[in-house]
């Protein structure tokens, strides 16, 4: 295992981590990927790139021990594993620490560490840099950096005494400008990976990028044991049939959070919001992820069959869960940048509506309201926010309650979300790695409401 960190944001991390991943399964090697924090984007290039699904390790939404055993788990049929950082290798959640940061991860699972450094303009102060993030409070074990942006191999060569000399992790790789290829597809991090974003011949090209200028040797070499032992717990028997929005304009989920559903008893159906004309049959609840419903709302709206399916669905009473996205397809109506409004569902009596700018971005520690799908009034949950829509009046519906009080990291505390008795919606993408009875507890809520039908 490496983890690939970064001195901040645009020094190549992404572009590398798919290189590598790419030469790795070149060379025949099945090699796990997983992306350090919330993002649910760079995970799709890196699980197209490897041919397996990615899975996010987050320090602050998650524990160590639940972040140690899916580490463990997720790599016992891999031969290399490559976890992608976020941001500099120190941020996280805040600044005063560094929970939620590439490396607390690397720390927990006692990963070797490759360092991207944007060495233009540099030379002796390149290793200075490297000697600030080597010694730093607490830092992770750095086995090696990689030069990106250099300059000519006269360039190169004088980084890689300047480490030597000062006693620093070598230098196992150096790119010049432009050597990488562009990911054209990967405006701002906006862009999910498919064969358009991430078509075959770049993955190829930086594959080729990453044999011609990283001493492969090298980083195979380095050894890393994982920190816990992998265990698979057993999945429950006469699964509850919920079906998933999974299509162009939903599909921001973790893959374990649907695993760990499915441990507790979840039959997961998916069906497409924009294609198909109705739900699937049988079905005891519905869960609506996030993704992207104003980039598809002519044809969201147009789908008037599934929309009426949907409606009927809530109104006989089955359990619907519909987190960012989805709650906008629940809504009675989105308004788009351009100021159309599009009919949505109609199941949640509130009218969405698009902004020129970001509305909510951050971590979000959540406390249930009153009982609801996740459990108990009180119970805990962790998860983030990022969206640029916002509920027009922002008022409560008649009928339903807030689901959540949320403690915002300025100290104060705001209510989110709706819940009607069956139905919640909220703004919020919950990780129930926060709280993994939460799977349990949507799977007997399911029961209940199955129980108690005629």
């Amino acid at each position: 295992m490496i983890v690939i960190a970064g001195t901040g944001s645009g020094v190549g991390k992404t572009s590398l981590a798919l290189g590598i991943v790419a030469s790795l399964k070149r060379r025949g090697l099945k090699a796990q990927t997983f992306k350090v924090g919330p993002d649910y984007l760079d995970p799709t290039y890196l699980a197209l790139a490897s041919g397996r699904p990615c899975y996010n390790l987050d320090g602050w939404m998650t524990s160590r021990d639940y972040v140690e055993q899916l580490a463990a788990e997720k790599v016992q049929d891999a031969d290399a594993a490559v976890v992608e950082g976020v941001m500099g290798l120190y941020d996280g959640a805040n600044a005063a620490d560094s929970v939620g940061s590439t490396a607390q991860i690397a720390r927990w699972l006692g990963a070797p560490v490759l360092l991207v450094v944007n060495a233009h303009g540099t030379a002796r102060s390149f290793a200075a840099v490297v000697h600030g993030f080597a010694t730093f409070h607490d830092a992770p074990p750095l086995a090696g950096v990689i030069a990106n942006h250099a300059g000519s191999s006269r360039h190169v060569e004088s980084i890689r005494q300047a480490l030597t000399e000062a006693g620093l992790p070598p230098l196992v790789g150096a790119f010049q400008r432009n050597g990488l290829p562009q990911l054209s597809g990967r405006h701002l991090g906006l862009m999910t990976a498919d064969d358009r974003t991430l078509p075959d011949a770049t993955l190829s090209e930086l594959a080729n990028a990453c044999d011609r200028n990283i001493a492969f040797d090298s980083i195979l070499s380095w050894k890393w044991n994982p920190s816990a032992r992998a265990t698979r717990p057993k999945r429950a028997t006469t699964p509850m049939r919920v079906g998933v929005a999974m299509d162009e304009a939903f599909h921001f989920y973790y893959r374990d959070n649907m695993e760990l559903l499915e441990q507790a008893g979840v039959a997961w159906v998916p069906f497409s919001p924009i294609r198909d004309r109705e739900l699937p049959l049988d079905l005891h609840a519905l869960w609506l992820g996030g993704g992207y419903p104003e980039e598809h709302a002519p044809e969201l709206s147009g789908n008037e069959e599934m929309l009426c399916s949907i409606r009927k669905f809530v109104n006989d009473g089955h359990p619907v869960y519909a987190e960012c996205g989805g709650l906008m397809y629940l809504a009675e109506s989105l308004s788009d940048r351009a100021g159309k409004t599009w009919a949505m569902a109609g199941a949640l009596p509130a009218r969405v509506r698009m902004l020129p700018r970001l509305e909510r971005l951050g971590y979000a520690a959540m406390n249930l309201r009153a009982k609801c799908l996740f459990g108990a009034p009180g119970e805990s949950l962790r998860g983030h926010e990022f969206h640029y829509s916002e509920i027009e009046d922002g008022a409560t519906p008649e009928g339903w309650r807030r689901a959540y009080d949320i403690a915002d990291r300025d100290g104060t505390t705001r209510q989110e979300g709706f819940w009607n008795g069956h139905v919640l919606a909220s703004y919020v993408h919950v990780h129930l790695g926060s709280n993994p009875a939460a799977a349990g507890a949507f799977v007997a809520f399911l029961r209940g409401i199955q129980a108690d039908r005629p």
